[in-house]
């Protein structure tokens, strides 16, 4: 069976969707599927796979345009082919199953303009983002599966996601199938295991403080500034050296290094920049946090989860769905409340309370396993191909 995924970049190193994508087609290609990837760029994985190049516009093309170029040149491209699966994530226009990792388009960039706290500059800001070409190309892109005349299997990969596409384009829930995000999670099981994270503890200057491990790069949709503020009000309530946070994504902006210095943070905070091995610093850190405003459902919850990690996130992140509040991590009803983050952070302070939550952390994540997301995956996908057959005329 012949199957089409469309992204711009096939690159595990480039994102979440990406990683995904990258790892959803090595999968088929063991299942003995013709795997054909679509895009701008490709790093090789699976070796197995048909690259077809669409060639990316110069950057003086505005965007809308160029995201508008993908997606027809993708429709064109594959439009006669004879794939039995043509899968679309949020770029395409043509296809017969779409699972979006960017949740809806309009809801990610709403509640990521709630991180701006000046209210003058948000307004300003919302104006120019729903004025804007590039808003309006993707939401016109983004609303394709749900107006066709066929429409095609629609995967949410988060209940927050699935509610979020039936209220926003009124379409039944029960139409759209639920597939959560998995991850490898013996990768990261046998990380924490290791001692690589207390080298690395070291390193970073901590020794028995309860570490707090925010990993992003997009340091205001993630809502870092609001962690360091809740970190101020956590430090005003227990006596100092009993926790540290360490920020991996990116050096600090200059009034995000401000921030660390006003409020007297420097002993307490560490910026060791990007990373492409996040297994590390799940191994050296206790609690992860991501006080997103938007994530459809952040694949780093259920990685740090998986290494023994409780996670506290936000209602606006899928992830939250699998976390049972003050079990095995806590879920924020707003991303800017600092007082409430500096509470749940504070819960976790507790030694005996860090060391159950971690065990109960492990065994959800457990759950949440990228072969049993790809089994749901492919088993859509072989649905989908048995409705097409044409029954055989009887002799």
């Amino acid at each position: 069976m012949k199957i089409a995924l469309a992204l711009e970049k096939f690159d595990r190193h480039s994102g979440g969707a990406e990683a995904y994508a990258v790892e959803l087609a090595r999968t088929l290609v063991s299942e003995g599927w013709e795997v054909h990837l679509y895009g701008h760029s490709w790093a090789g994985e699976p070796a197995q796979a048909v690259f077809h190049p669409i060639p990316r516009l110069p950057r003086w093309v505005p965007p809308s345009v160029r995201i508008l170029d993908f997606a027809f040149r993708h429709r064109s491209m594959v439009r006669g082919q004879d794939f039995d699966v043509v899968l679309g994530f949020g770029n395409t226009l043509e296809m017969n199953v779409y699972q979006s990792h960017g949740g809806v388009h309009y809801l990610s960039n709403s509640r990521k303009l709630r991180a701006v706290r000046n209210p003058a500059l948000r307004f300003l800001k919302t104006l120019a983002l729903f004025a804007s070409p590039k808003y309006h190309a993707r939401a016109w892109i983004e609303a394709a599966p749900f107006r066709a005349k066929e429409p095609p299997v629609i995967v949410a990969i988060s209940d927050m996601v699935r509610n979020d596409m039936a209220d926003y384009f009124r379409v039944p829930g029960e139409r759209i199938r639920l597939v959560y995000n998995g991850v490898d999670v013996r990768k990261f099981e046998v990380a924490a295991a290791g001692a690589a994270g207390k080298q690395l503890r070291t390193r970073l200057g901590f020794d028995d403080e309860v570490l707090f491990l925010f990993m992003a790069y997009d340091f205001r949709k993630k809502g870092v500034r609001f962690l360091l503020q809740a970190a101020d009000r956590l430090r005003r309530k227990v006596r100092s050296g009993r926790f540290g946070i360490v920020v991996v994504g990116g050096p600090p902006s200059r009034s995000l290094a401000r921030l660390v210095s006003d409020l007297q943070l420097t002993d307490v905070v560490r910026y060791p920049g990007p990373t492409r091995e996040p297994e590390a610093y799940y191994s050296a850190c206790d609690v992860f946090i991501l006080p997103t405003f938007y994530d459809a459902c952040s694949l780093v919850v259920i990685e740090a989860m998986a290494a023994g990690l409780p996670a506290i996130t936000t209602q606006y992140n899928g992830a939250a769905g699998i976390v049972t509040d003050s079990v095995d991590g806590k879920v924020l009803s707003d991303p800017a409340n600092i007082d409430d983050m500096a509470c749940a952070m504070w819960h976790f302070l507790d030694r005996e309370v860090l060391r159950t939550a971690s065990v109960v952390a492990e065994r959800t994540a457990s759950q949440y396993t990228l072969e049993a997301n790809h089994r749901r995956m492919l088993s859509i996908f072989n649905e989908l191909v048995d409705s097409r057959r044409t029954p055989e005329m009887p002799a």
